[in-house]
């Protein structure tokens, strides 16, 4: 870590807890202001990092750029909501790029992918049937799209034996899985929260991999 993502990283903080205090108060111009913020110091903070592999690092930006659009569209109303979700996809596979570079470990691979498959089969499965009796049918394809690529790249992750790289897409998993559960099952007042500060801290997580 340099001297200036250090200085990043703690610009990324501030936003992030500021983020997380306005999804609680429901103050969304000030999340307008806070939610990108927070990925773009982000963003900064992985570009000025002394990485292991620089073109693991590309791949990773990569993904959290998508990420940050992903997070904008999903600002916006309700019909870019797909958008938001594409965008979210497509950052899972630059994810899953930049974590297959990385040396591979297979008993830590075969335990991601016993967790996933187990996630899949109780909330995954869940989400999917709650998507299909509700008003957004024509969701089904998508979502399961979506958790097709995010469970690919918590496999990804689980498979370089890296902690911070298994901790951040994990939380990552369980952020997405409580904001479509909240969003297609049971909407819970401390889900949004819940979605946001699991949603920071895993993209933390994958960032700090990276050194």
């Amino acid at each position: 870590m340099t001297a200036t993502s250090w200085a990043l990283l703690a610009v990324m903080l501030a936003f992030a807890v500021a983020d997380w205090w306005a999804t609680w108060v429901q103050r969304p111009q000030v999340r307008h202001v806070t939610k990108p913020a927070t990925l773009a110091a982000l963003i900064g903070v992985a570009v000025t990092l002394t990485p292991v592999d620089p073109t693991i690092r590309t791949w990773m930006v990569v993904g959290l750029v998508l990420s940050l659009a992903g997070d904008v569209f999903l600002m916006l109303p309700e019909r870019w909501f797909v958008a938001g979700l594409g965008s979210f996809l497509l950052g899972h596979i630059a994810y899953i790029v930049g974590l297959q570079l990385a040396p591979r470990s297979l008993g830590w691979t075969l335990l991601g992918l016993a967790l996933v498959l187990a996630a899949v089969a109780t909330v995954g499965r869940r989400i999917v049937l709650g998507v299909a009796a509700g008003d957004h049918r024509e969701m089904v394809g998508p979502v399961i799209a979506y958790l097709v690529v995010i469970s690919a790249m918590v496999v990804s992750a689980f498979g370089t034996a890296g902690l911070w790289a298994i901790a951040g897409a994990s939380l990552f998993y369980a952020s997405d899985a409580t904001l479509a559960w909240n969003r297609f099952l049971e909407p819970r007042r401390f889900g949004p929260l819940a979605v946001m500060v699991t949603y920071h801290l895993g993209q933390l997580g994958l960032v700090a991999w990276l050194v």
